[in-house]
């Protein structure tokens, strides 16, 4: 066992964080924390790292929080800062500093041993620093420097730049760079893959997986969680839950640990209700007083179980809009766009119809934030030209938000005064602004809270375009599936930059890539994946159109075909999901519960609703996945 967690509790005030939390880190788990933004996840790894002391239960009974002996362990806090006057390369050395000192002192007694060949205690020195160089891989320092700067993603020539003048984002790799050079027995992460792009991204995935310790990171990305863990550790309602596998495995098990909960809870309400009832019925009788006493002792001594609480559902979002625009919603032609004296797109050349989807994606400093900031106004190109069509209505989300003035409930009741408090209420209820949360400051809110306010906000703008920059940067794992899926019944158009791989995944559209100061166009993210030959330039002159294959129109017309049909299986898997939730909360109704004829009778149609549901599930499946193997195809989609 490499760490012991034993009955662990954390209070803020009168609140309790973290209650009864254990578990057990052994050599070379791979362990994933998730769970909601302030539910408690690096509260957890501040008392793991001894930053915070564990509380008193109140009842005596000692935490125990053991790390073993002679283990080391390297933290990568979520806001890191690095004061540094070194640069890049000799602050990644630091992390080789023990290393260093022993090769300065080898440096030394060569010089006394050149002096004195026969010095027993300089011999015997030297040949235990060298031992320690060697285990530590002293001797390949450099090439490992070189190799893990690279695939953060540092030039040979950012190796010179000072620290000082490097991005808050520059930073925070510099320093998980820093840690995999330490190489420590446990490597804790807090969200490691919120300032890297696509390619470090799937760089870091490779050299985790080898990573010969054990590994707790705490991330909302679940394409990096399946990519690289073995356990899911569940911070929810301030209780840890273990799940074995990846966040794709968890899910499941996840649904399954609800519904034997809920399955429980029911039971519990029952067998109660029964109790009570005899009681109510028994307990004026002398001749069952005695029974109806016993059972009343009975009832008060059961444990009831908790009923399952919804957290990852707190927030709903569905877009919509009321002007629908001409077909032609975008022309970019011959753009090309540049900063601070660089050029990073030249030529670029493409066209949106309405109700059409794009993703932007590219390593850092390519210049999609910039290409995305010239299309909303706020920088002029250096070249070229863009036109919105007819009747276009945009709504923009910025990758910063930034800090507001006022209160929450202000920022959409100065926007839309004629609104009433309970309507203004109501729609940030729904954004998870609740009770006195509609209250707080704007300078106070966290970088979820401002995405989740700049949300509702378009939401009431009910724009027939959106044009988003990386808006799930600071959103928890429930909020990116809440937001993909909103995203994914939008029948606006959309222009998404975004390093979210579930995403581009999920919205199954076309993806511009940018890469070496030129886009190529990519029909979907597995062709990205696949970097697949067939991608189209879309810089520079367009090339003449080819003759279309014989079927597209056919396929054209199987895709739309499909598409119609999953959304008409999703929108009645919605429907039928209400039905079945509605149908569930009746039978805690105890006039239900008192009517046998009632209760068989919901209990058959519940039966019924629940096997269509599989049938549809079954079904939607199918359709998905033949229209995923059209889209793949070389045909116009």
């Amino acid at each position: 066992m490499l760490l012991n967690i034993d009955h662990v509790y954390k209070f803020f005030g009168t609140d309790c964080i973290l209650q009864d939390i254990c578990a057990t880190v052994e050599n070379n788990d791979r362990i994933g924390m998730i769970g909601a933004n302030g539910a408690g996840k690096s509260t957890l790894l501040r008392l793991i790292t001894g930053q915070l002391l564990p509380d008193d239960d109140g009842h005596g009974t000692p935490a125990e929080l053991t790390l073993t002996r002679g283990k080391v362990l390297g933290y990568l806090e979520q806001l890191t800062d690095l004061a540094s006057t070194n640069t890049v390369y000799t602050e990644a050395q630091q992390a080789f500093a023990p290393v260093l000192a022993a090769m300065a002192q080898l440096k030394d007694l060569d010089s006394t041993l050149a002096a004195d060949p026969h010095n027993q205690a300089a011999l015997a020195r030297h040949g235990e620093l060298a031992a320690f160089v060697e285990a530590r891989d002293g001797y390949t320092m450099e090439s490992q420097i070189k190799k893990i700067l690279n695939g953060m993603g540092f030039t040979a020539q950012a190796l010179q730049k000072p620290v000082q003048v490097l991005s808050g984002g520059e930073r925070t790799r510099l320093s998980l760079a820093k840690l995999l050079l330490q190489k420590p027995d446990l490597l804790i992460l807090d969200e490691p893959t919120n300032h890297l792009d696509f390619v470090t991204m799937e760089w870091l995935e490779d050299y985790l997986r080898s990573y010969t310790g054990a590994m707790l990171v705490v991330s909302h990305d679940r394409t990096f969680l399946d990519a690289v863990v073995s356990r899911i550790w569940e911070v929810e309602g301030s209780r840890l839950t273990t799940y074995k596998g990846n966040f794709s495995a968890y899910l499941p098990q996840k649904e399954m640990a609800v519904r034997l909960q809920e399955k429980q809870y029911k039971a519990d309400l029952e067998k109660a209700a029964k109790l009570q009832d005899y009681i109510d019925r028994n307990l004026v009788r002398a001749s069952t007083t005695k029974m109806a006493q016993s059972r009343r002792k009975q009832l008060e001594k059961m444990e009831m179980t908790e009923k399952p609480q919804s957290y990852e559902t707190d927030v709903t979002m569905r877009f919509e809009y009321d002007v629908e625009p001409y077909n032609e919603v975008l022309t970019v032609k011959d753009l090309t766009v540049g900063a601070g004296g660089r050029m990073l797109l030249e030529n670029l050349n493409f066209a949106l119809l309405r109700g059409e989807r794009l993703i932007i994606a590219g390593a850092n400093g390519t210049g999609k934030s910039t290409l995305l900031g010239v299309l909303t106004g706020r920088l002029r190109q250096n070249g070229g030209a863009f036109r919105f069509g007819p009747g276009v209505q945009c709504s923009c989300f910025e990758q910063q938000q930034l800090r507001r003035g006022g209160r929450v409930i202000d920022a959409i009741w100065d926007k839309y005064p004629k609104f009433t408090e309970l309507e203004v209420r109501s729609l940030l209820a729904k954004f998870a602004f609740r009770g006195e949360d509609v209250f707080k400051e704007g300078s106070a809110l966290s970088g979820g809270e401002l995405a989740r306010l700049r949300f509702a906000e378009i939401l009431l703008e009910r724009p027939n375009f959106m044009l988003l920059d990386e808006p799930t940067n600071h959103l928890d794992i429930y909020m990116r599936q809440t937001l993909g899926e909103a995203l994914a019944t939008y029948t606006g158009t959309l222009i998404l930059v975004t390093h979210d791989r579930w995403l581009m995944h999920q919205l199954s559209c076309p993806i511009l890539y940018l890469e070496n100061g030129s886009a190529k166009m990519y029909e979907s993210y597995e062709a990205l994946m696949g970097r697949a030959p067939a991608a189209q330039p879309v810089t520079g002159p367009k090339p003449a159109a080819t003759k279309p294959a014989q079927n597209a129109k056919e396929l054209r017309r199987r895709k739309a075909e499909l598409r119609n049909a999953v959304h008409a299986a999703e929108v009645e898997l919605e429907s039928l999901g209400a039905d079945i939730v509605e149908m569930e909360n009746k039978l805690n109704d105890p006039a239900v519960l008192a009517d046998h004829e009632a209760l068989r009778s919901l209990c058959d149609q519940l039966d019924d609703a629940r096997f269509h549901q599989d049938e549809l599930y079954e079904k939607w499946g199918a359709l998905s996945e033949e229209l995923e193997e059209l889209i793949a195809e070389d045909g116009d989609d």
